[in-house]
């Protein structure tokens, strides 16, 4: 794999030159800054990111509102404990999009995110887990939690401002340019090859995650 300098490179020449480049790379939240996000911030963003799986973002986005009052402002005590009148009133509630499955992650999750009060909470837990193994926080998101698996954790860690990499078709296309990978990474062996290219390129820039999975996105 060529070095993180060259790929900068390749991607300023894309877009504008090194300084326009910067201006589009966001640095992620620190640790400290990550274990203050309230647990019901982690629920929304991770409840927003289930939902967005394999449908319209655009619609999520308008009813979000919708979903915040439904939803209890995603009060993780309440939605743990969800009675079956309180889910049946939202599979009548238009204000939200009524997918059954999707309506029992967000009681699902909240409990995964209660559990984690013992260890210090969500923010703490998420959000100080080591960069240089993101792909075991991505395992234990899909583990513990619902639906919160594969791209669906990925986006979900980005939106809430954690460090982290998101394998999309660019990143994915110059990940198999490079050699890293062959196809789309859905292996564990696969994905340990994505976290040690990603380490490399870490060591090398001293740059986040975060940075780099944009960097690489825009070489393609």
């Amino acid at each position: 794999m060529r070095d993180f300098d060259a790929l900068f490179d390749i991607a300023a020449d894309r877009h504008g030159g090194p300084e326009a480049l910067e201006a589009m790379l966001s640095k992620p939240l620190t640790p400290e800054a990550l274990a203050e996000i309230p647990e019901d911030r982690w629920l929304a963003i991770i409840t927003k990111c289930v939902f967005q799986a394999g449908f319209n973002w655009k619609v999520i986005e308008s009813k979000w509102d919708g979903f915040e009052q439904a939803f209890q402002g995603f009060d993780v005590g309440r939605n743990a404990f969800m009675d079956d009148e309180k889910f049946d009133a939202l599979l009548r509630d238009t204000s939200i999009v009524r997918n059954g499955m999707k309506i029992a992650t967000v009681r699902d999750n909240a409990g995964f995110l209660m559990e984690l009060r013992d260890q210090g909470g969500a923010g703490a837990v998420l959000g100080g887990w080591p960069s240089t193994d993101f792909i075991g926080l991505l395992a234990f998101l899909k583990s513990g939690g619902a639906r919160i698996g594969g791209s669906t954790g990925q986006y979900a860690m980005r939106f809430i401002g954690r460090d982290s990499f998101i394998l999309s078709r660019d990143v994915t296309a110059r990940l198999i340019a490079e050699g890293v990978i062959d196809k789309a990474a859905t292996s564990k062996t696969a994905m340990r090859a994505v976290q040690g290219a990603f380490n490399d390129l870490m060591d090398q820039s001293g740059r986040s995650l975060t940075e780099i999975s944009r960097v690489l996105a825009m070489t393609v």
